[in-house]
């Protein structure tokens, strides 16, 4: 018997020992709801996408190819339709996330207004997000599972294939699919970051992306100015989210540990060292320092170390913070990141300035040295200059090659007027096949893009106003927008319905019988995209 036949008979039974006075309530209406609710708290979504997380994290280990995917959404409407459109033209959500990208909220879902990445933004902004997506997401599976149901109905008034509905109602798949959630830098000390994550976890969080960045001088990954903390200090956080996870019974959550030293200078304290070659002591050995001879080398309010059996004065700034040697950005992630599995993370996240496969395996071969099964989350980041990228790896490969490359000018490569040539193919190539090769060759688990709703939306956007408010008028919008939603299968196209209209008149109906006032009749406007 199936879950929703058990559910039926199960209200029946409770229908039955109610004395008559449930005779307005129909068991078969009330499974349907439950069917259609099927996660009631975030919690459930959370150790449900937590699983699903754990089991894509296990396939990956035994074929690379078997890699996920996600989008960045800033609003529940959006990680909807992505999710509809996976399932529609995947034919399965397996394998494909959401990212919640930190740099978006404070972009986008601030209310002091559009902010820089630098965690300014009301921090519990970003579990409402979250909160806010999974009820999108929950409301896509209820109009599914609505129009299925109104399927079975007319299946069992017309004699239809009531067994072939029926079993696609049983084995409906939700569009409930895991968040890897942007924590930044914690917000706070650990026991901030510790109360942030479980807000964000009540709201259905599974996995949360931390960083090691100062948390009141975090910057934009892909800017300057980053500000690293030492190890110790991020452990805590990484506990701090752990304890959350298991303080909420989320058992399987999953910790992504973002490591930003590639691209960080600085850090902003020296941590004490208890003993030769400790962790304390391996973060210092990059401090760019002098070595002092005496006190004469020392000026007022200097700090001195003593490093290898000598003295050494580290390089401070005039805002207190200390400077890392230069070049020792690749050890210094190596050494976070192995830290890091090591003491509690599942995943890794290292902040690069370009896509390179080969700079990134670089990285991962070193670190899983040390730790076999490591695996990252990369950011295919829109800072990036994808187009200009990929034509210069091209152009150095050929000419190590020994190509002829007389015909490219390096420094312009980004121009249209190589749009269609044999280099540009060839980049495009590259650039089409590189989560699969990443995903092979360096260790990346998942591939996302932090903010790509934002570039889509603005791109959508200037289309439209460039020919609503020019020569093209309402054919703009018509030809441009709502003939394209027609002709490629958009359930967008029907937005009463997209927003719940339906899934209202169906409740109507259940508590009002025929008396229920609905708005889906012969007058609705919405019956013209029936063709």
């Amino acid at each position: 018997m199936s879950q929703y036949q058990q559910d039926i008979d199960n209200f029946a039974t409770l229908k039955a020992a109610q004395n008559g006075t449930w005779e307005g309530i129909n068991p078969e209406f009330a499974a349907r709801m439950k069917v259609q609710n099927r996660f009631k708290t975030g919690l459930d979504i959370a150790r449900y996408t937590a699983s699903i997380m754990r089991k894509d994290m296990a396939e990956y280990d035994a074929d690379s190819s078997q890699y996920t995917q996600s989008l960045g959404c800033w609003h529940g409407f959006v990680g909807q339709q992505k999710m509809l459109s996976v399932k529609k033209h995947q034919g399965t959500t397996n394998k494909s996330y959401l990212y919640l990208s930190g740099w978006m909220v404070a972009a986008l879902r601030s209310e002091f207004g559009p902010l820089p990445d630098q965690s300014m933004h009301e921090k519990t902004s970003v579990s409402a997000l979250i909160e806010e997506l999974y009820t999108f997401l929950r409301q896509a599976d209820a109009r599914e599972l609505g129009d299925l149901f109104h399927k079975l109905d007319d299946a069992k008034k017309n004699g239809g294939d009531v067994a072939a509905i029926q079993a696609e109602i049983d084995n409906y798949e939700t569009h409930v699919v895991p968040i890897i959630a942007d924590i930044d830098a914690g917000f706070g000390n650990e026991e901030a970051t510790y109360l942030l994550a479980k807000q964000m976890i009540e709201a259905g969080a599974c996995c949360i992306q931390i960083e090691n960045q100062v948390s009141d001088a975090k910057q934009c990954g892909h800017q300057d100015g980053k500000v690293t903390v030492p190890h110790e200090d991020f452990l805590a956080k990484i506990n701090a989210v752990r304890y959350a996870f298991l303080e909420l019974g989320v058992d399987e959550g999953v910790i992504v540990a973002r490591t930003d030293s590639l691209g960080a200078g600085l850090t902003q304290k020296i941590p004490v060292s208890t003993s030769e070659g400790d962790l304390a002591a391996q973060y210092n050995a990059f401090l760019k320092t002098t070595e002092v001879a005496g006190v004469e080398d020392l000026t007022e309010g200097d700090l001195v170390l003593k490093q290898g059996g000598k003295l050494v004065k580290p390089e401070r700034l005039p805002n207190g913070l200390f400077r890392f040697k230069e070049g020792t950005g690749f050890d210094r992630v190596v050494l976070d990141c192995v830290t890091s599995l090591k003491h509690g993370a599942d995943l890794l996240w290292i902040e690069t300035e370009k896509p390179h496969v080969g700079q990134i395996a670089e990285m991962v071969n070193a670190i899983r040295e040390q730790v076999p099964n490591a695996k990252l989350v990369y950011n295919n980041s829109p800072s990036f200059n994808w187009t200009l990228n990929f034509r210069q790896q091209v152009f150095d490969a050929w000419t190590e090659e020994g190509k002829d490359v007389s015909g490219y000018d390096r420094a312009k490569l980004m121009s249209a007027d190589y749009d269609d040539s044999e280099l540009a193919a060839a980049a495009d190539e590259k650039i089409k096949s590189f989560q699969a090769d990443a995903a092979r060759e360096a260790g990346i688990f998942h591939h996302l893009i932090t903010l790509p709703t934002y570039h889509t939306a603005a791109l959508s956007t200037d289309n439209l106003a460039k020919g609503y408010f020019g020569e093209e008028g309402m054919l703009a919008y018509v030809r441009g927008v709502q003939r394209q939603e027609i002709r490629q299968g958009l359930a967008c196209v029907k937005h009463q319905a997209m927003a719940g209209s339906d899934l209202g008149d169906t409740h109507k109906e259940y508590f009002s019988g025929e008396g229920a006032l609905k708005a889906s009749g012969e007058d609705n406007t919405m019956n013209q995209f029936d063709v």
